[in-house]
């Protein structure tokens, strides 16, 4: 005879309410004492607090270039990247250089598009980046670029984020970006021309090693950017059936994947910011990129001691240990700045493991570090609410195994960006970072008297 779900889940239930002492237990009148499995559940309080994010390290898939100021502090940023080298490229023997344009696409901007912001490039001349490495967003560009090194546009450029002068179309995705191009200085120019080492990226790399590109004034717009590239405007001729026939040409350098890229990024005022925020006791603010970040304490050895003690000193898993996050999105959501919308993708990890998870690249565990989706639902009321929501479970079942548990264990909410594929209809995560754009997330503190934080766990001994 097959039993139905539902019956077995009837059975169940008269076992466990069978019970007549203080302990969840399954099977209990029939079951020794030690066989018996206990089941409780328990709801523990949970303190939140900021830290200050000095820097994040940089791995953009686009740039940040410009200054704005916000609530939330001066964010200002400014690009250091090599270019990838044309391996084996040729010029025509008669090849002459008319002109060499820095351009740069922007999917986007930040802030306030009608504000103009000045922009120039210099050339890298000191120490040379090792691709090997990992840069953080906090680089001292003068650790690069001497205080010799020229202005290398021939007129600082001019940009107006919503006045779209030019356009690049991209067949990945069908859509026209708008482009700022800058003309080289003639110096530059006939400089850059005459390098003809194609044979590797290190050989290039020693005659050309980058630019550092500036926003030089203005404090109200940063574009997000796209794709850079120095783009060789030059002319070669041929004779064709006695006839000198001119050629005109375009050599492109990307700023790619193939060479090092990284967003200088800081905050002018970030100390008097954080005093500010952290001065705000009902709520929590998570700010990107590396500005200000969520930590959460959850009080693990008064969780270890109410557990052992209530599951007889049987081995402890814990079947669900969830935590819920709430947005504050009392402004309208319609009239907000794009840059201010909270993070899509938001980790909570572990601050022990925060940097080496990022170093080393590594992806989410359900015990060291947990994703979650930027949320929207309905509370009991029937009201719109929004929020992350972790489940802990196995991270607390590994963690209350250990035998030197902190008293108190900290954990960092990070926005982060995220890489997928796809294969056989199952999506899988293969590449996290800490999010390069900007994002303004505000939460509800674990101390807020409408909407105070804690941990729902649900645990059993076996």
């Amino acid at each position: 005879m097959r039993f139905r779900p539902i019956y077995i889940l009837f059975i169940f239930i008269c076992l466990f309410s069978s019970c007549k002492d203080d302990k969840a237990s399954a099977g209990g009148s029939i079951l020794e004492k030690d066989d018996q499995i206990w089941v409780y559940a328990d709801t523990f309080p949970i303190s939140s607090s900021l830290i200050k994010v000095d820097s994040i390290i940089s791995l953009p898939d686009s740039f940040l270039l410009g200054e704005m100021s916000s609530s939330y502090g001066t964010l200002h940023a400014d690009i250091l990247t090599q270019f990838a080298c044309p391996l084996g490229f040729v010029y025509p023997s008669n090849a002459t250089v008319d002109s060499i344009c820095l351009c740069m696409a922007y999917r986007s901007w930040f802030g306030d598009g009608n504000t103009p912001m000045g922009i120039n490039a210099y050339e890298i001349d000191l120490d040379e980046f090792d691709y090997a490495r990992s840069y953080a967003t906090n680089i001292d560009p003068q650790q690069y670029v001497s205080s010799a090194s020229p202005q290398l546009l021939a007129h600082e450029k001019v940009v107006v984020a919503s006045i779209k002068t030019d356009s690049v179309y991209s067949t990945a995705n069908s859509t026209y970006y708008p482009v700022v191009k800058a003309r080289m200085s003639d110096d530059f120019t006939k400089r850059f021309f005459t390098i003809r080492d194609f044979d590797s990226q290190e050989a290039f790399n020693k005659v050309f090693k980058g630019l550092y590109i500036v926003s030089q004034f203005g404090s109200g717009t940063v574009l997000n950017i796209i794709d850079i590239n120095l783009a060789v405007h030059y002319s070669f001729s041929y004779s064709k059936n006695g006839t000198d026939t001119v050629v005109h040409d375009v050599k492109s350098f990307y700023a790619n994947s193939e060479v090092r890229q990284i967003n200088c990024i800081s905050y002018k005022d970030q100390d008097e910011v954080f005093a500010k925020l952290q001065a705000d006791v009902n709520y929590n603010y998570t700010i990107s990129p590396a500005n200000i970040y969520t930590r959460l304490q959850f009080p693990m050895a008064e969780i270890q001691q109410r557990i052992n003690s209530r599951i007889d000193e049987k081995r402890p898993y814990v079947n669900m240990g969830k935590v819920k996050v709430d947005i504050d999105m009392s402004d309208d959501i319609s009239t907000r700045d794009k840059w201010s919308q909270p993070a899509s993708e938001m980790l909570l990890i572990k601050e022990s493991a925060f940097h080496r998870f990022f170093t080393n690249r590594e992806l989410p565990s359900d015990t060291c570090a947990l994703l979650a989706e930027f949320t929207k639902g309905t509370d009991k009321n029937g009201k719109n609410e929004y929020f992350y929501t972790y489940d802990m479970s196995a991270l607390l079942t590994n963690q209350l195994r250990f035998s030197n548990n902190p008293d108190t264990l900290n954990m960092v909410l990070v926005p982060v960006d995220i890489i997928t594929t796809t294969n056989n209809n199952t999506t899988y995560i293969i590449s996290i970072k800490q999010q390069q754009t900007v994002s303004a997330t505000k939460t509800f503190s674990a101390e807020n008297a409408d909407k105070p934080m804690d941990i729902e766990v649900v645990y059993s001994g076996f």
